[in-house]
């Protein structure tokens, strides 16, 4: 039998698209999640496209607050990044959290906004695809554990470098990457996990399928989904759109097009949910589309975890 995790994407944009700048908050609500159940806490990255409290030092800050739980980046764009200074920050997060740490990375959705951030921070959006990949080769490299490393590549170049403090686990933190379509050839040449946000269970199948069929390595199956809890159907639907076009400043329609997105009963979205872990979802990171973190938590603990199947044959 294999184990179904779920985890709370911690709401740092919404805090902020609220001018509720409170990361205080943040971490209770990282120890709440651990409290009631949760198996991972996840904090999103982007610095201009959609502005939010630093994923970095906010699970730094959950990594002191909690004991149990995983931390995890839902996800962290490393070509913003110089990947030495990545895996610095990425191993000292490792350590504070005694291991816990997911890695989990993107090279941002293509769209205008995305290439304007990297427009601003000075990197060039066409090449981010070539910087996330030659950023992973670089930091598993760093973490290694075999001495001063040197590297020569399209993006980067240096030598003999040496990271200190080493991460807790030899070879680093697991590295998960987001992504369907042509990006499914990267997560299996390079991942330790996938955590895509197909819209439908078939295409998740599918594409599960695909990286399973052409990884080398074991590769995690997760899930990144959106859900509106209510008593009231209609309302649900409601509440979802009022959240998602807040969030992105988009049509619902087209986001839901694109995204693992779900409106509902408590019964209703179980089993929405356990629709992907019959097609494979072994870690299930929930965002929470609500006004009221604290209640749809508490609420999603009580009345939707104890309906997830989670526990599959393997």
């Amino acid at each position: 039998m294999t184990e179904t995790r779920v985890g709370y994407l911690l709401p740092t944009r919404e805090q902020a698209v609220l001018d509720r700048h409170d990361p205080g908050r943040l971490v209770e609500q990282a120890r709440r999640a651990e409290a009631l159940g949760f198996d991972s806490v996840w904090a999103g990255d982007s610095p201009v496209t959609r502005p939010r409290a630093d994923p970095l030092l906010l699970l730094a800050a959950a990594a002191h607050a909690t004991e149990r739980v995983a931390l995890g980046t839902a996800v962290l764009l490393p070509a913003l990044r110089h990947p030495i200074l990545l895996a610095h920050q990425l191993a000292t997060l490792d350590r504070l959290s005694d291991g816990r740490l997911i890695a989990g990375m993107g090279a941002g959705f293509p769209n205008p906004r995305t290439e304007a951030q990297f427009t601003a921070i000075g990197v060039p959006y066409k090449r981010r695809g070539g910087r996330l990949e030659e950023s992973v080769e670089v930091m598993r490299k760093l973490w290694s554990g075999t001495g001063a490393v040197s590297h020569r590549g399209e993006h980067f170049t240096f030598e003999d470098v040496t990271l200190a403090p080493p991460p807790a686990r030899p070879g680093g933190p697991p590295i998960w990457l987001a992504g369907g379509g042509p990006a499914l050839r990267r997560v299996a040449r390079l991942a330790d996990g996938w955590l895509p946000y197909p819209p439908t269970v078939g295409m998740y199948a599918e594409e599960r399928a695909l990286v399973q069929g052409a990884a080398e390595q074991p590769v995690t199956s997760a899930l990144y989904a959106t859900v509106c809890l209510d008593d009231d159907t209609e309302r649900a639907q409601q509440r979802l759109r009022t959240s998602v076009e807040r969030y992105y400043d988009a049509p619902l329609e087209f986001i839901r097009s694109i995204q693992a997105m779900f409106a509902g009963t408590a019964r209703e979205v179980a089993e929405w949910l356990n629709s992907y872990i019959e097609a494979g979802a072994r870690h299930v990171v929930i965002r929470l589309a609500t006004d009221d973190h604290d209640a749809d938590l508490d609420a999603f603990a009580d009345l939707v975890l104890p309906l997830l199947q989670r526990e599959r044959s393997a």
